[in-house]
Protein backbone atom coordinates (compact mmCIF):
# COMPACT_ATOMS: atom_id res chain seq x y z
CA UNK A 1 0.00 0.00 0.00
CA UNK A 2 1.32 3.47 -0.80
CA UNK A 3 2.59 5.52 2.18
CA UNK A 4 0.10 8.34 1.62
CA UNK A 5 -2.84 5.92 1.64
CA UNK A 6 -1.50 4.25 4.80
CA UNK A 7 -1.23 7.67 6.46
CA UNK A 8 -4.77 8.65 5.41
CA UNK A 9 -6.19 5.38 6.72
CA UNK A 10 -4.26 5.75 9.99
CA UNK A 11 -5.62 9.28 10.47
CA UNK A 12 -9.17 8.11 9.84
CA UNK A 13 -8.85 5.22 12.28
CA UNK A 14 -7.18 7.42 14.90
CA UNK A 15 -9.79 10.16 14.47
CA UNK A 16 -7.08 12.81 14.12
CA UNK A 17 -7.97 16.42 13.52
CA UNK A 18 -9.98 19.16 15.16
CA UNK A 19 -13.76 19.37 15.54
CA UNK A 20 -16.49 16.88 16.28
CA UNK A 21 -15.75 13.26 15.45
CA UNK A 22 -18.60 13.01 12.91
CA UNK A 23 -17.32 16.04 10.98
CA UNK A 24 -13.78 14.63 11.02
CA UNK A 25 -15.02 11.24 9.74
CA UNK A 26 -17.06 12.86 6.92
CA UNK A 27 -14.15 15.04 5.82
CA UNK A 28 -11.69 12.16 6.05
CA UNK A 29 -13.99 9.91 4.02
CA UNK A 30 -14.28 12.54 1.30
CA UNK A 31 -10.53 13.18 1.29
CA UNK A 32 -9.78 9.44 1.20
CA UNK A 33 -12.29 8.91 -1.62
CA UNK A 34 -10.61 11.68 -3.63
CA UNK A 35 -7.19 10.22 -2.85
CA UNK A 36 -8.16 6.70 -3.86
CA UNK A 37 -9.94 8.01 -6.97
CA UNK A 38 -6.77 9.72 -8.03
CA UNK A 39 -8.55 13.05 -8.48
CA UNK A 40 -10.77 11.85 -11.34
CA UNK A 41 -11.94 14.56 -13.71
CA UNK A 42 -15.61 15.50 -13.47
CA UNK A 43 -18.21 17.33 -15.51
CA UNK A 44 -17.15 19.16 -18.66
CA UNK A 45 -13.46 18.31 -18.13
CA UNK A 46 -14.26 14.58 -18.03
CA UNK A 47 -16.49 14.83 -21.10
CA UNK A 48 -13.71 16.60 -23.02
CA UNK A 49 -11.18 13.94 -21.95
CA UNK A 50 -13.57 11.18 -23.09
CA UNK A 51 -13.97 12.83 -26.50
CA UNK A 52 -10.20 13.10 -26.88
CA UNK A 53 -9.63 9.52 -25.68
CA UNK A 54 -12.16 8.12 -28.16
CA UNK A 55 -9.66 8.95 -30.93
CA UNK A 56 -7.42 6.18 -29.61
CA UNK A 57 -7.96 2.41 -29.48
CA UNK A 58 -10.07 1.24 -26.54
CA UNK A 59 -7.92 -0.36 -23.87
CA UNK A 60 -4.87 1.72 -24.75
CA UNK A 61 -3.17 3.97 -22.21
CA UNK A 62 -4.70 6.94 -24.07
CA UNK A 63 -8.22 5.40 -23.89
CA UNK A 64 -8.46 3.02 -20.93
CA UNK A 65 -11.57 0.90 -20.50
CA UNK A 66 -13.85 2.71 -18.04
CA UNK A 67 -15.35 0.46 -15.34
CA UNK A 68 -16.63 0.59 -11.76
CA UNK A 69 -14.22 -0.70 -9.11
CA UNK A 70 -12.17 -3.91 -9.29
CA UNK A 71 -15.42 -5.86 -9.64
CA UNK A 72 -16.10 -3.91 -12.83
CA UNK A 73 -12.65 -4.80 -14.14
CA UNK A 74 -13.23 -8.49 -13.50
CA UNK A 75 -16.76 -8.40 -14.96
CA UNK A 76 -15.48 -6.69 -18.12
CA UNK A 77 -12.57 -9.11 -18.49
CA UNK A 78 -14.99 -12.00 -17.89
CA UNK A 79 -17.04 -10.82 -20.89
CA UNK A 80 -14.00 -10.32 -23.15
CA UNK A 81 -13.55 -12.91 -25.91
CA UNK A 82 -10.68 -13.85 -28.21
CA UNK A 83 -11.14 -14.13 -31.99
CA UNK A 84 -12.28 -17.76 -31.59
CA UNK A 85 -14.95 -16.81 -29.03
CA UNK A 86 -13.05 -18.27 -26.08
CA UNK A 87 -12.37 -16.21 -22.95
CA UNK A 88 -8.75 -15.07 -22.61
CA UNK A 89 -6.54 -15.61 -19.59
CA UNK A 90 -5.68 -12.39 -17.80
CA UNK A 91 -3.56 -11.12 -14.96
CA UNK A 92 -3.24 -7.68 -13.39
CA UNK A 93 0.22 -6.28 -14.09
CA UNK A 94 -0.09 -3.27 -11.78
CA UNK A 95 -1.09 0.36 -11.71
CA UNK A 96 0.35 2.78 -14.20
CA UNK A 97 -0.25 6.09 -12.43
CA UNK A 98 -2.71 8.76 -13.48
CA UNK A 99 -4.46 8.23 -16.79
CA UNK A 100 -6.21 10.59 -19.18
CA UNK A 101 -9.29 10.86 -16.93
CA UNK A 102 -7.21 11.98 -13.95
CA UNK A 103 -7.44 8.73 -11.98
CA UNK A 104 -5.07 5.81 -11.51
CA UNK A 105 -5.17 3.23 -14.30
CA UNK A 106 -4.43 -0.48 -14.05
CA UNK A 107 -2.89 -2.71 -16.70
CA UNK A 108 -3.99 -6.28 -17.40
CA UNK A 109 -1.97 -8.74 -19.46
CA UNK A 110 -4.53 -10.58 -21.60
CA UNK A 111 -3.57 -13.77 -23.45
CA UNK A 112 -5.54 -15.80 -25.99
CA UNK A 113 -4.68 -19.49 -26.29
CA UNK A 114 -4.26 -21.75 -29.30
CA UNK A 115 -4.49 -20.07 -32.68
CA UNK A 116 -6.85 -17.37 -31.42
CA UNK A 117 -5.85 -13.77 -31.57
CA UNK A 118 -4.75 -11.46 -30.40
CA UNK A 119 -2.06 -13.62 -28.84
CA UNK A 120 -1.24 -11.13 -26.11
CA UNK A 121 -2.38 -7.61 -25.23
CA UNK A 122 -1.90 -5.14 -22.40
CA UNK A 123 -5.30 -3.63 -21.66
CA UNK A 124 -5.47 -0.50 -19.51
CA UNK A 125 -8.49 0.05 -17.29
CA UNK A 126 -9.76 2.98 -15.22
CA UNK A 127 -11.95 1.71 -12.38
CA UNK A 128 -13.25 5.07 -11.16
CA UNK A 129 -16.36 5.39 -13.35
CA UNK A 130 -19.31 4.24 -11.20
CA UNK A 131 -22.01 5.29 -13.67
CA UNK A 132 -20.52 3.77 -16.80
CA UNK A 133 -20.59 0.27 -18.32
CA UNK A 134 -18.36 -0.29 -21.37
CA UNK A 135 -20.10 -2.03 -24.27
CA UNK A 136 -17.20 -2.17 -26.75
CA UNK A 137 -14.10 -4.35 -26.92
CA UNK A 138 -10.45 -3.48 -27.61
CA UNK A 139 -9.19 -4.18 -31.15
CA UNK A 140 -9.02 -7.90 -31.95
CA UNK A 141 -11.47 -8.87 -29.18
CA UNK A 142 -15.24 -9.12 -28.92
CA UNK A 143 -17.42 -8.62 -25.88
CA UNK A 144 -20.03 -11.06 -24.66
CA UNK A 145 -23.35 -9.40 -23.85
CA UNK A 146 -24.00 -8.58 -20.21
CA UNK A 147 -26.47 -10.78 -18.36
CA UNK A 148 -29.77 -8.97 -17.89
CA UNK A 149 -30.79 -8.02 -14.39
CA UNK A 150 -34.16 -9.48 -13.27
Amino acid sequence: MKPLVVLAVALIVAGAGPGPAAAREDAAAVDLADLLGGGRLKGAALEAAIRTASGHPLGSRENPVRVNRPEGQWAYLGRLRCSDGAPPAYERVGNFGPGVFGSIIDGYQVVCGGEAGPREALIYMDMYHPDYVETSAPPGFTLKARARQP
